[in-house]
């Protein structure tokens, strides 16, 4: 069965990079340009990972990574945080929240398909 992934990212480049390397490798991909987005995916379907950028319009990818954590449904949902903002205090509040892996931009498909696999997607 095809593994899905929700991809929750305002630049539409990042979004079509990340479509075009997970699709090639054989997972379908859904995609959400806000955070307001992502918890409407989430609220209807249950994706096998998420990659959720920090910074987007109307909620940030922690809202998002907080409203999943208390969400029964997807509390073990892989998740990774996905951020320009590559500081410590930013990975520190991630990982806090519950996410299982976090990625700075720019980033390299090799590490981002590594994550994927490492998380069991």
């Amino acid at each position: 069965m095809t593994k899905t992934v929700l991809i929750a990212e305002d630049e539409p480049h990042i979004v079509e990079l990340l479509t075009f390397l997970l699709e090639r490798e054989g997972y379908a991909v859904t995609a959400a340009a806000d955070g307001e987005a992502a918890l409407t995916v989430l609220a209807n379907t249950t994706p096998d990972l998420a990659v959720l950028d920090v910074m987007m319009p109307k909620q940030s990818g922690f809202d998002v990574l907080r409203e999943a954590r208390n969400d029964p449904r997807h509390k073990d949902l892989p998740i990774i945080i996905l951020t320009a903002r590559g500081q410590t205090r930013d990975r520190e509040t991630a990982i806090e929240m519950g996410a299982d892996a976090f990625i700075a931009k720019p980033f390299s498909n090799q590490d981002v398909l590594a994550t994927l696999r490492r998380l069991g997607a």
